[in-house]
C-alpha cells in the first residue's frame, strides 16, 4: 500500500475550507508558494484535479469535495484529541497508588497531599498502610515511601521531609519507681515495647549513636506490636519505654503525658523518600504528586 503524505492532504483540506492560499498559508504557517506545489504534486500522485484555481478564488471540485467530506472530519477529531490531551497535562486525572507506612501518611503525605486534591479535583490517591518491602513493581503501585538508606539503585528516590531522629519514650507512671536510663545498655533492665517486622517476623534492634559510636541493643517486655499507633497507645498505658521516630511521639512530649530518654544518643538520620522506577513514564497526575511531596530543605537563618 502506497502512504500517502499526511501533510499533503491537511494542506488540501485547509485550502479547500478557507478558499484562499493566503488565509491557509497564514493558518498553516508555510509560504504559499510552498503551498501550492504541495497540492500540486498531491494532484499528480492521485492523476485528478482537486481544485479549481481562479484570481479570485479556490473551490474543490468534485473529486476534491468528495475528498474533503471524506477526510476532513479525521483531521477534526486529530486536533480534538490533541486538546484533550493538552488539557490532561493541565488538569492531570487519574489514580495514584502509593504504598507506605501508617505515620508517614498522618505526618507528612496528606497534609502536602490535600492542597493538591482541592486544586485538582480530577487526581485520585490511593495509599496501601503496609510495612512490608513491596515489590511496587509487580503489585501495580506507582510509587513507594521508604527510609532514604533502603531503597534500591534502580530506583529513583525524592526526599519529601527532612532527616530524623529516633525517640525512646516512657509514661511519667512508668520512671515513677524505676531509674531513668542514661545509656543504652541500661535499657536491658527495663520493659520495652518490641516492633516485630510484618515481612520477616524479625523484632527491630534498637539502634544508637553517639559522637561516631553506635550500639544496637535487643530489648525486652510483656508486649510487641507491628504498627506505630499501638506502640505509642502502649507507651501512653505505661507498658513499657518505646522508639519510634521523634514526630510519633512530639504532642505526648510537650503535653507531658510521655517523658523522653537517652536523647543524646539519638543522631539524625536520612529521612523519608519517595521512589518509584526509574524507567516509568510519569503521568502528568504522577508529577504533580512528586512536585506536591518533594522536600525543599529551608535556606539558613
Amino acid at each position: 500500500m502506497v502512504k500517502r503524505n499526511l501533510n499533503d492532504l491537511l494542506y488540501f483540506v485547509t485550502v479547500a475550507r478557507e478558499g484562499s492560499f493566503t488565509r491557509a498559508a497564514a493558518l498553516l504557517g508555510v509560504t504559499q508558494s510552498a503551498l501550492s506545489q504541495a497540492i500540486s504534486g498531491l494532484e499528480e500522485k492521485l492523476e485528478i484535479r482537486l481544485l479549481t484555481r481562479t484570481t479570485r478564488s479556490v473551490s474543490p471540485t468534485v473529486p476534491g469535495e468528495r475528498l474533503l467530506q471524506a477526510i476532513g472530519h479525521r483531521f477534526d477529531e486529530i486536533e480534538a484529541e490533541m486538546d484533550v490531551l493538552t488539557e490532561m497535562r493541565d488538569k492531570p486525572a487519574g489514580t495514584v497508588r502509593i504504598t507506605c507506612g501508617d505515620h508517614i501518611v498522618h505526618t507528612t503525605l496528606l497534609p502536602k497531599i490535600a492542597p493538591l486534591l482541592k486544586n485538582f479535583p480530577d487526581i485520585k490517591v490511593e495509599f496501601d498502610i503496609n510495612y512490608g518491602f513491596r515489590d511496587i513493581v509487580a503489585d501495580r503501585f506507582d510509587a513507594g515511601v521508604r527510609l532514604g538508606d533502603t531503597i534500591d539503585k534502580d530506583m529513583i528516590a525524592v526526599p519529601i521531609g527532612p532527616k530524623l531522629r529516633m525517640a525512646a519514650v516512657a509514661s511519667p507512671a512508668y520512671f515513677a519507681n524505676k531509674p531513668v536510663p542514661k545509656t543504652p545498655r541500661e535499657l536491658v533492665a527495663h520493659r520495652c515495647i518490641n516492633m516485630r517486622f510484618p515481612t520477616h517476623g524479625g523484632l527491630y534492634v534498637w539502634e544508637f549513636e553517639r559522637r561516631k559510636e553506635k550500639l544496637n541493643v535487643r530489648v525486652d517486655g510483656q508486649i510487641a506490636l507491628n504498627s506505630t499507633p499501638h506502640i505509642v497507645l502502649a507507651a501512653l498505658e505505661g507498658l513499657g519505654i518505646a522508639f519510634l521516630p521523634e514526630e510519633e511521639f512530639s504532642p505526648h512530649i510537650e503535653e507531658g503525658r510521655l517523658v523522653r530518654v537517652l536523647q543524646d544518643w539519638c543522631a539524625p538520620f536520612e529521612g523519608y523518600y519517595l521512589y518509584y522506577p526509574s524507567r516509568r513514564q510519569p503521568s502528568p497526575a504522577f508529577s504533580r504528586v512528586v512536585d506536591a511531596l518533594r522536600f525543599v530543605e529551608p535556606p539558613r537563618q
